[in-house]
């Protein structure tokens, strides 16, 4: 893109037919014009134009950057392999909200696609494991290595939110969470489910996926059941409001200009 602007001229004096105009001296050129036939092609060649680069603007936290900049994604991928299961997981902070998830637990697969819809994350997960014997394992490893690739993307954490707060409703259920990325490990759970499986889903796992993922990401979490006495409703909730809180806090802040958002200057996992 180019910006134009004035240059400076001599003063002069210039006539065209059936009209008339002049330049005032005061270093600048300035034109004034009769309504009549002008002749265009005499007009360029009196004035010529300047030109100054001008930068473009790009989606990077609102700041102008140069046009070629680009600013790549903040990806995690992980690969946890034990005797008990087999977890591939990919995820991007700066996605577009694209899930893909297949853990053979299908109720996981749909709160873990609330997380990359709500949050607007790309989550890619393949996983397998014992669930002849029961899905604990795979739930665990799966989020213990979903932990670990949000704190891989995550890197030095600068210029990032540090803290989100989300309340979703779903129908007659209403859960908060809170959380601050702050290398802290710390889960406060607060949820009353009625049943004790949602599906096939045992509904202690819940808790567990959460704490799992705290353990591994550096997280403090908070969640907070306000109202609900459908169990499907009150989990589905949570992980969206976790989702939203979390996107918030991964968001990058304008005006910390690629800073730590610490006191301490550092927010480290340990």
């Amino acid at each position: 893109m180019e910006l134009s602007i004035p240059c400076r001229l001599p003063a002069a004096r210039v006539r065209f037919r059936n009209s008339s105009a002049f330049l005032v001296s005061t270093g600048y050129a300035l034109l004034q014009l009769r309504p009549f036939s002008i002749q265009k092609r005499k007009l360029k060649q009196m004035i010529p134009t300047c030109t100054t680069p001008h930068a473009s603007l790009s989606e990077n936290n609102g700041l102008p950057t140069n046009s070629a900049s680009i600013i790549a994604g903040r990806i995690g991928e992980v690969r946890r392999t034990t005797k008990e299961t087999n977890v591939y997981i990919k995820i991007n902070l700066d996605g577009t909200g694209v899930a893909d998830s297949s853990t053979s637990i299908p109720f996981l697969d749909h709160m873990l696609d609330q997380i990359a819809s709500h949050g607007l994350f790309d989550v890619h997960v393949r996983a397998t494991g014992d669930i002849h014997i029961d899905d604990h394992h795979t739930n665990e490893d799966v989020a213990l290595a979903l932990g670990t690739a949000l704190l891989q993307a995550l890197g030095d954490r600068k210029g990032i939110n540090r803290f989100g707060n989300f309340s979703a409703p779903l129908d007659e259920a209403l859960i908060h969470v809170s959380l601050d990325l702050s290398g802290r490990p710390h889960l406060s759970y607060d949820l009353n489910i009625p049943t004790e499986r949602v599906g096939t889903y045992d509904t202690q796992l819940v808790e567990h996926f959460f704490q799992s993922l705290v353990n591994t990401s550096g997280m403090t979490l908070h969640i907070r059941q306000l109202a609900g006495r459908n169990s499907h409703h009150i989990i589905e909730a949570t992980f969206k409001a976790f989702a939203r809180a979390l996107r918030q806090a991964t968001e990058h802040d304008p005006r910390r200009v690629g800073t730590i958002p610490s006191s301490k200057g550092v927010l480290s996992r340990s």
